[in-house]
């Protein structure tokens, strides 16, 4: 009796553990982000707050939002009540300064007190370089802000989506072997040249000048896949780049690799993306 009543006990004392487990997961701690408020933290810098205060108001959907200064969020990012949206900056291990800018959403909490890295993040998206961007994210940004928030929902859903980050939508590239796919020719390595273009591409993948790419997004061609390239403005050793599909009109992801950059691999989609984007369409041509 005293042997049963103790095995009893025992995998009571698990299945309790097994559920404050599940209780602390990450899709369970933001379940209530469509409920609270996101407050989105401008930089000071007139020029991008106004854009960025444009794209929310015609494209944030999921959530109630507010506009805030980082003042305002030093004071509130201790509360739970709210979610915030920043403009980061990010290095690489072995860099010495940030090279990348990110658009961060994190949780409100107590953990905030000890600095932005210890707040529960949901997503960090690397949409352009810290020092001299280029400007083209001013083209993308509606589009970055909608795969944020698609994949905010997608987290909220299930812990698999939230942990994976966002190369888990790169499962979703064998679904894009009947589009189109609009490469910028400033998006490409050098080691994509002409002759590994002739052995991967087909008639419904394109090479243009970026002001043409940039066209396919603003134009919202469906069925159309745009290519976007965030690196630093110089080609930093050790670093990342990030490589990105992203469709015309829906604005969903479909691809999300990064590399990091060294002396002989230089930023842009490199011949293993190209082979991996296209992997399906050889297949199916073949």
């Amino acid at each position: 009796m005293r042997k049963t009543l103790a095995t009893l006990v025992a995998l009571l004392t698990v299945i309790l553990s097994w559920g404050q487990a599940q209780i602390n997961t990450k899709s369970v701690k933001i379940s209530d982000f469509t409920q609270k408020t996101t407050k989105i933290v401008l930089t000071g810098n007139e020029l991008y707050d106004s854009s960025l205060k444009g794209d929310i108001t015609a494209v944030w959907r999921i959530s109630p939002y507010e506009f805030c200064t980082m003042e305002e969020f030093e004071t509130l990012k201790t509360d739970d009540s709210y979610y915030f949206l920043l403009t980061t900056k990010g290095k690489a291990k072995n860099e010495k300064e940030a090279s990348l800018q990110f658009l961060t959403l994190v949780k409100g909490g107590k953990d905030a007190s000890k600095g932005i890295n210890k707040m529960l993040e949901i997503v960090s998206f690397p949409f352009a370089a810290a020092d001299f961007p280029s400007g083209r994210e001013y083209v993308f940004f509606q589009a970055f802000l909608d795969i944020i928030q698609n994949y905010t929902l997608d987290a909220m859903e299930k812990d698999t989506n939230a942990y994976g980050g966002l190369a888990y939508y790169n499962f979703d590239i064998s679904e894009t072997d009947k589009m189109g796919i609009v490469f910028s020719i400033n998006d490409l390595s050098e080691e994509v040249n002409k002759s590994v273009r002739d052995m991967y591409f087909d008639k419904d993948m394109i090479v243009v000048r970026e002001d043409d790419a940039d066209s396919f997004l603003t134009d919202a061609v469906e069925g159309v896949l745009v290519s976007y390239v965030t690196a630093p403005a110089e080609d930093t050793e050790g670093a990342y780049c990030y490589k990105m599909l992203i469709e015309s009109s829906s604005h969903k992801l479909y691809y999300f690799r990064k590399h990091r950059l060294t002396k002989k691999k230089g930023p842009g989609f490199t011949q293993d993306d190209i082979r991996r984007i296209t992997a399906k369409r050889k297949k199916e041509a073949e």
